[in-house]
């Protein structure tokens, strides 16, 4: 017997590991766990946090951003505000106003990782978001690059997606009935291969009670003038948006690429052709090497690098945009977290998109919103206009 058990045992180097991600599904499930014990106990939770805040008012604390502990991590229970923030006497106003548009909050969601919308209803209230931009509409419709089109990187992911999507026909069938029945502002992506794709499809949309307003994405190739993307020639790209904003009376955001030497020149050259505002960063460019194969991982050999690796260049590049063009700016790049967005609203941006964050955590967005409204209470800050800009140098 003893020798069985003695020939049976392993050696702990023999042992295997369970895979990374099975960790990763453990925690996701530990937390979910809390949060239900949250809810279930929500009275004793709400108490002992007003007690928390309320003791931070009085001591006058250091000011350091809440975390994972803090407010940034509160707990949501499917509505606009958790009941906790419910019962605090402050209720900072979130509104801002990109050009005509008026937003609850400043969380959007971005383009290319929120689906059309009705894809994360059973895991977000639609309702309490910022806007919701749907993800990039051609002419007609397009089956994207061929697989693999993802893969993951240290600090994110590399993506090669090729602008999938339904078509403007099908979508205005499909897809929007949905969202019209959602408060939030509805917001459309647009592409094109050739400055008349993005004029047709603008004037399209033109006529559409229930779209908000229009992402112009000019990180595309064109096609007649040897591939380059529009958005890395301030020419090409100002004749785009002319063409646009020639076509549609609805309020223009431009999507920028940060693959140019210089973003500001392009900002300038859209803001001048008729942009209402300004969405920044796009993914920067990137690729990945299988050492085995000797190959690209990504069949299109390079894609778009995003997620938290990208978000100091992202943030550089906001800033310097916002020095420059008098229209509103809206951030995009890494934005994981309530700390994450609070940055990029001092640096002048009126509002943010999340992007990467939504694969990660698909509450991503409300948890966001949740942590702005507790970085106000916590400082006795109002209106969260007060933030926006506030960058000392």
């Amino acid at each position: 017997m003893l020798l069985n058990n003695a020939t049976n045992s392993r050696h702990p180097s023999e042992i295997t590991l369970p895979h990374p991600r099975v960790f990763t599904l453990f925690k996701f499930i530990i937390k979910q766990c809390l949060d239900l014990l949250q809810y279930l106990f929500y009275d004793e939770f709400v108490k002992s946090r007003i007690h928390h805040t309320n003791t931070q008012h009085q001591q006058q604390t250091s000011g350091q951003i809440p975390g994972e502990t803090g407010w940034a991590a509160g707990v949501v229970f499917g509505g606009c505000r958790s009941r906790q923030l419910d019962m605090m006497e402050a209720k900072p106003d979130l509104r801002v106003n990109i050009g005509r548009i008026e937003l609850q909050n400043p969380v959007i969601t971005a383009s290319g990782t929120f689906g059309y919308g009705r894809e994360y209803e059973q895991l977000v209230d639609l309702n309490c978001l910022g806007a919701i931009i749907v993800k990039g509409l051609s002419l007609a419709p397009a089956a994207g690059n061929p697989p693999p089109r993802i893969v993951e990187t240290p600090c994110g992911m590399l993506n090669a997606i090729g602008l999938e999507n339904v078509g403007i026909e099908a979508f205005v069938k499909e897809k929007l009935p949905f969202l019209r029945g959602l408060s939030t502002p509805t917001l459309v992506n647009i592409y094109g291969k050739s400055t008349t794709d993005y004029a047709e499809l603008a004037e399209r949309i033109d006529d559409i009670e229930d779209i908000s307003g229009i992402e112009v994405n000019i990180s595309c190739p064109n096609i007649k003038e040897g591939g380059i993307a529009f958005g890395t020639n301030p020419e090409s790209a100002s004749r785009v948006v002319a063409a646009v904003r020639a076509r549609t009376k609805k309020p223009l955001m431009v999507k920028l690429s940060p693959n140019v030497t210089d973003i500001t020149d392009i900002a300038k050259s859209v803001a001048e052709a008729g942009a209402d505002s300004i969405s920044l960063i796009n993914t920067l460019t990137g690729m990945a090497i299988d050492i085995e194969t000797r190959r690209p991982k990504l069949a299109n050999i390079t894609g778009g690098l995003s997620g938290p690796a990208i978000k100091p260049i992202a943030l550089r590049m906001v800033w310097q945009v916002v020095q420059t063009v008098k229209i509103p700016v809206i951030g995009i790049g890494g934005i994981l977290s309530a700390q994450d967005a609070l940055e990029f609203l001092i640096a002048g941006a009126v509002a943010v998109q999340v992007g990467t964050a939504n694969f990660i955590n698909p509450r991503a967005t409300i948890d966001i919103i949740e942590g702005l409204k507790g970085f106000l209470i916590e400082r006795g800050v109002s209106n969260v206009t007060d933030i926006i800009g506030t960058l000392k140098v």
